[in-house]
């Protein structure tokens, strides 16, 4: 992991230097498996996230808009982080720095009311204004039928049947309302018993059962009682069967041919097993 700046590009790096003068890197967040930067930096006392996408990279647009529109609910509670500066054609931004040890793997995250308070602050996203939107459900039925035509290790039986199930599904208008697009413990920070929000890279408009999609593949199944502190924080439980269906074969099927072009083995047998179990319950 890097201690400097040279994941950065000369022009990021500018801009950087005239946002946050003499900042150095206190600690590298990348992920490492695509083209992007996440380094957590100290310029003037304070501690700040900086966030730079490569040339082969296009989140920090859907990040930006999030900051732009959607993360007011969330910023004025603390429970998100305040944008600092940022700069779409560089492909860079900044942001306060949030305080607090990642959900994922400690043991907040066996805790129902981690859930509780994620359901809650996922209500107040989604409340906010949304549109109903006559193309979605076609557009993304041509996304799906444009991965299959990807490289990946679906069998070709199956996939055969992925297509003609995608090819038969509805193209009915849907609301469409601000979503996180990754809402799961590997994006909430936990500090003093409080849950806050990290990563707008996916944030977009889209129906609200798309952002309870990582969870049910994971969590849920590990323990029941975080799907249920979910929906009481949420305050009702969205998942219509037929759209919940079609929204869970769909993340089944991105997640499977993502992971393969990625080389992520680990996460392409989760989208194997998630196609699995979306067609024996649907």
């Amino acid at each position: 992991m890097s201690t400097d700046l040279n994941a950065l590009s000369a022009a990021q790096r500018d801009l950087l230097e005239q946002w946050l003068p003499g900042a150095h890197v206190v600690r590298d967040h990348s992920w490492g498996l695509v083209d992007n930067a996440v380094l957590e930096l100290e310029s003037g006392g304070s501690r700040y996230i900086v966030k730079a996408d490569g040339e082969s990279n296009h989140h920090i647009g859907r990040e930006l808009d999030a900051h732009e529109h959607w993360l007011t609910p969330w910023v004025e509670r603390d429970r998100a982080p305040r944008l600092v500066a940022g700069d779409r054609h560089a492909k860079i931004l900044v942001t306060e720095y949030l305080p607090g040890e990642l959900v994922l793997g400690s043991p907040a995250q066996a805790q129902p009311d981690t859930f509780r308070q994620a359901g809650e602050l996922l209500a107040l996203l989604h409340a906010q204004p949304g549109r109903v939107d006559a193309s979605y459900e076609q557009q993304e039925n041509d996304k799906i039928l444009r991965n299959l035509d990807k490289p990946h290790r679906i069998a070709p039986a199956l996939a055969a049947d992925l297509r003609r199930i995608v090819r038969s599904w509805p193209t009915d208008p849907v609301r469409i309302v601000p979503t996180h697009g990754d809402w799961q413990p590997r994006n909430w920070l936990i500090h003093e018993g409080r849950v806050t929000v990290i990563d707008f890279g996916r944030a977009a408009l889209r129906p609200v059962l798309t952002d309870w999609l990582r969870m049910e593949a994971r969590d849920f199944r590990e323990d029941p009682a975080r799907e249920h502190a979910l929906v009481r924080g949420y305050g009702a439980d969205p998942r219509e069967p037929a759209s919940w269906f079609r929204e869970r074969l769909r993340e089944a099927i991105n997640t499977a041919v993502w992971a393969h072009a990625v080389g992520d083995e680990a996460f392409e047998a989760q989208g194997h097993a998630m196609i699995e179990r979306a067609l024996a319950d649907g």
